[in-house]
């Protein structure tokens, strides 16, 4: 009996078939299944990366609020006209600290990965005030609104402490001192030692952005949105970051 005739034989015995399906299956999942087992983290640790602080995180709050992953992901694949374009591919551990992370799938708009550093301050403000000012073709609608909507951090410590119910390594001294962070990293003139000595670059290798990102006295939620876009992708060197695979 030849090759063709045994597979004939199989695919005609329903019951032979359903068997020997089971049993590819099974042995194909406990070669990818069991080995998660024995590994204590399945993501690269990568230097530099790290939580996001709490100016960020409120930032970050109000990304997911507006729906801006709806238009815009934050994930470049490692296909060659995606590098060409936005930068170096998106690593896990770049998403480590994401609840829930903001991949996406759909680009109504560029991936945001690594705008972080990419635009200037004033030039995201213009942005988010009419992005036809500055992108004639955008179809990004007005969120001048965020310019008037104060933030005063009431609940920024509780935020921090549900991240860290999920994994996110924050401190007890990072969730005591969570609204003086919070504050600081807007205020250029105040005091961020405090800040830059638990989030900066000291600790994490990465330095922390302190400076009045929406151009206005109040602390307002243009603040935290603009902070937060300006660390997406700034936290790993990639002109001396190698792959574990090429090390």
């Amino acid at each position: 009996m030849g090759i063709l005739d045994k597979h004939k034989a199989i695919e005609t015995h329903a019951t032979l078939l359903m068997v020997l399906s089971l049993l590819v299956v099974t042995i194909g999942g406990i070669v990818q299944i069991v080995p998660l087992f024995y590994l204590e983290n399945t993501i690269e640790e990568v230097e530099g990366v790290r939580p996001y602080t709490p100016l960020e995180l409120a930032g970050r709050s109000i990304y997911v609020r507006e729906g801006c992953y709806g238009c815009h992901s934050q994930m470049i694949r490692p296909m060659r006209d995606e590098v060409e374009r936005y930068g170096h591919y998106s690593l896990a551990a770049e998403s480590m600290y994401d609840r829930p992370f903001q991949w996406g799938s759909k680009r109504t708009g560029p991936d945001l990965a690594r705008v972080g550093g990419r635009y200037s301050d004033e030039w995201h403000q213009d942005h988010f005030y009419d992005a036809n000012s500055v992108v004639p073709e955008s179809v990004m609608p007005p969120y001048g609104f965020l310019f008037n909507r104060e933030l005063d951090g009431q609940y920024i410590g509780d935020l921090l402490a549900t991240n860290r119910m999920t994994g996110v390594p924050y401190s007890d001294e990072m969730l005591e001192n969570a609204l003086a962070d919070f504050t600081a990293q807007a205020d250029p003139l105040g005091d961020a030692s405090g800040l830059e000595a638990r989030y900066g670059a000291d600790v994490f290798g990465t330095a922390v952005n302190v400076r009045n990102f929406d151009g206005q006295p109040a602390l307002t939620e243009a603040d935290a949105l603009i902070a937060y876009i300006q660390v997406l992708g700034t936290m790993v060197d990639f002109s001396t970051f190698t792959p574990v695979a090429s090390r």
